[in-house]
């Protein structure tokens, strides 16, 4: 049975925990952390809760549409990859709290979502070999100074207008340098972006 949990006051989010193994022990946390628990059929921008023991293997088959977020007992690099290229957050089970979670869903719930540090920590030097950053024969060679600066920003969540700020420069011209980092990285959003310029050494 599929329930739909929405967020207390301030967390204005509904989650969809999908069956699974452990998906009792992740409701019940949620009920924890303020999240009224109801069935019935996910509304439009529900984060779809999927519990599974590998981020990787929980992504090789059909996703469901819409926001969603991964509790996983297994992440490593190239599950961390695939999940930033399809948009979702990933949570690993040994930091699962009621705060963990409840945070985990907020940042599903954006638009574009967040990379905290660790997992862009992670993602930077794990399975790294010196000397080889990490590009085929498609993947951009080099990205330019305000291009690596927006990224980096966007990689740590900040939004247009903070990214403005921070580079002394207007929301258009921030637009403009996105839409140049989508195109030279043939990315479908921002946090797909993020990931193709993680995996090829531009950032």
């Amino acid at each position: 049975m599929t329930a739909t949990l929405t967020a207390a006051p301030g967390a204005p989010t509904a989650v969809r925990i999908l069956p699974s193994r452990h998906a009792d022990r992740v409701g019940a946390l949620a009920r924890r952390a303020g999240l009224d628990c109801a069935p019935g059929r996910a509304e439009p921008g529900t984060v779809t809760v999927v519990v599974a023991d590998d981020a990787e293997r929980a992504l090789s088959g059909p996703r469901e549409p819409g926001p969603l977020l991964l509790v996983c007992d297994t992440v490593g690099r190239s599950g961390l990859l695939l999940a930033l290229r399809v948009g979702a957050v990933v949570l690993r089970t040994a930091d699962l709290t009621e705060e963990s979670l409840a945070a985990a869903v907020r940042r599903a719930g954006q638009p574009h979502p967040s990379i905290p540090y660790p997992e862009l920590s992670h993602l930077l030097t794990a399975d790294s070999q010196p000397g080889r950053p990490g590009t085929d024969e498609a993947g951009p060679t080099s990205l330019t100074v305000r291009q690596s600066s927006v990224l980096r920003l966007m990689a740590e969540g900040h939004q247009n207008a903070d990214i403005a700020r921070s580079l002394d420069c207007s929301e258009h011209t921030v637009k403009n340098v996105i839409y140049e980092i989508m195109a030279r990285l043939q990315a479908r959003n921002r946090a797909h972006a993020v990931a193709r310029a993680v995996r090829h050494g531009l950032i």
